[in-house]
């Protein structure tokens, strides 16, 4: 485990579980690829019912076997969905079901991969900010408005957070892009533990992260994309150099402790 962060009793997983350590992964591999094809090409839509097994075996040149496997892995990739006696159809298929995969894995991430997560949401979030800047409607700006006002009414760390998290979401709809809005909320839920510690270690973390949002809001507000994307991305990098510290901080402690106990 590397240090710096809590431990995670959960065992590291890829985003297509079902494709690891089965009997034959290269013939699951092709019925997989085989069923991806048909539904990138249009020939099944969201919601279409599959062929029955015997009958799509024989179709796509499978053995009935690699078919099951192909279908429990994308079962869990929520791409198909099996109804116990009724059938195996493709699922809706919108961006936030299909992003369940990656939230789970951005769960398990620690150390210097949490780090990485929080680059790609400095990038992402400063993107979304620009856009919002362009694209937000009075409703929308009077929520946003109104997630700031909760975050400076906030008394606790609990709460913080959360208006942390609401602020950003009206952010990420505002975008109007609904593949990017279920991405940051995703990316943004798995960095929760690294701003939970951030709030409850640093004296000004309220201070500090309410001044911040408040930039966001203002740039937002007045439609300025790139004044927005610049001061998401100036909040997201101060946290993200505060967890770099501290993973530095545990690394050196973790070094220096052996010759302290022999001492």
């Amino acid at each position: 485990m590397r240090p710096g962060m809590p431990h995670n009793p959960l065992p590291m997983t890829g985003s297509r579980p079902a494709r690891r350590g089965r009997r034959n992964p290269s013939v699951t591999d092709e019925a997989i690829d085989k069923i991806q094809a048909l539904i990138i090409s249009g020939s099944w839509g969201p919601g279409h019912r599959l062929p029955k097994e015997k009958e799509l075996a024989a179709q796509l040149g499978l053995s009935r076997n690699s078919l099951r496997e192909a279908v429990r892995a994308l079962s869990q990739l929520r791409v198909l969905e099996v109804r116990q006696g009724d059938g195996t159809y493709v699922t809706s298929l919108e961006p936030e079901l299909l992003l369940e995969s990656t939230g789970f894995v951005s769960h398990l991430l620690v150390g210097e991969s949490a780090l990485e997560l929080f680059e790609v949401r400095r990038l992402l979030d400063g993107s979304a900010a620009a856009l919002a800047a362009a694209r937000i409607d009075s409703a929308g700006k009077e929520e946003l408005g109104a997630r700031l006002q909760q975050m400076v009414e906030s008394r606790t760390v609990e709460e913080l957070v959360e208006a942390d998290v609401d602020f950003h979401a009206v952010i990420a709809r505002a975008t109007g892009n609904t593949f990017l809005t279920s991405l940051l909320a995703s990316l943004s839920s798995r960095t929760l533990r690294a701003r939970m510690w951030r709030a409850r270690e640093v004296d000004n973390a309220f201070d500090v992260t309410r001044d911040e949002h408040r930039r966001i809001y203002e740039s937002v507000i007045s439609g300025d994309p790139e004044l927005a994307r610049a001061a998401a991305m100036a909040h997201i990098a101060s946290g993200e150099r505060w967890l770099r510290a501290q993973l530095a901080t545990s690394a050196e402690e973790s070094q220096s402790a052996p010759a302290e106990v022999g001492a």
